[in-house]
Order: C-alpha cells, then sequence, then structure tokens
C-alpha cells in the first residue's frame, strides 16, 4: 500500500551548505596539576586534617605553616600556590584519593 503522503524535501536555498559552515571548537585550558614536589611537601608539613567521614580526611597547610622556614624551602616559589592545594587522602589504604585546587579548598576546610 502507497503512503499517501510525500517525504518532505528542503527547498533550495533554506539548507545550503554555505549557510551552516562549521566554526572550530575550542577546549577549555586548564591548568597544569600542582607538581609532586608540591604535593610531597603538603603531605609531611600538613597541620590541618579535616575529617571527611569513611576514613578519609583533607590534608592542607594553615597560613602559620606556610610561613615555616623548612616548608618554604620545600616548596620553592610554589608556596602562593600551595595555599590553595588541598588532598583528599584515604586513612585505611595511605594512599591519594584526589588532589584538589582552587579557591574552594579553603571553603572546604
Amino acid at each position: 500500500m502507497a503512503s499517501r503522503f510525500q517525504p518532505r524535501r528542503p527547498s533550495p536555498g533554506r539548507f545550503s551548505p554555505a549557510r551552516f559552515s562549521p566554526r572550530p571548537v575550542q577546549a577549555p585550558q586548564r591548568p597544569p596539576p600542582p607538581p609532586a614536589a608540591m604535593v610531597d611537601a603538603i603531605l609531611r608539613h600538613h597541620d590541618v586534617s579535616v575529617d571527611q567521614g569513611g576514613q578519609r580526611s583533607l590534608l592542607r597547610l594553615s597560613d602559620r605553616a606556610l610561613r615555616e622556614p623548612q616548608v618554604i624551602a620545600a616548596l620553592g616559589g610554589d608556596a602562593r600556590r600551595a595555599a590553595n592545594v588541598a588532598i583528599l587522602w584515604n586513612e585505611r589504604e595511605s594512599e591519594i584519593i584526589r588532589v584538589l585546587e582552587g579557591a574552594d579548598v579553603r571553603v572546604a576546610a
């Protein structure tokens, strides 16, 4: 049995390829992750530990710890960046779950 309706056909000027030209898509730029030396310094010298439940803790450096000479020596020029870095730590497995960086780290702790 034949259909009574005809399929739609686009009009010649409506969907011309020149009208819909592709544009390049720009991926969002992410900052590089914190260096391993910074993560190591936070693990060694952290003085703020906030319990997150489930045997997990959020480790970070306080402003007081960032002024100590051994912390400054371990961080070098990255002391300002280290103020915004925190490490989510698994107490049971003694391993890093995630390294967090940003202004929201201070609010979380």
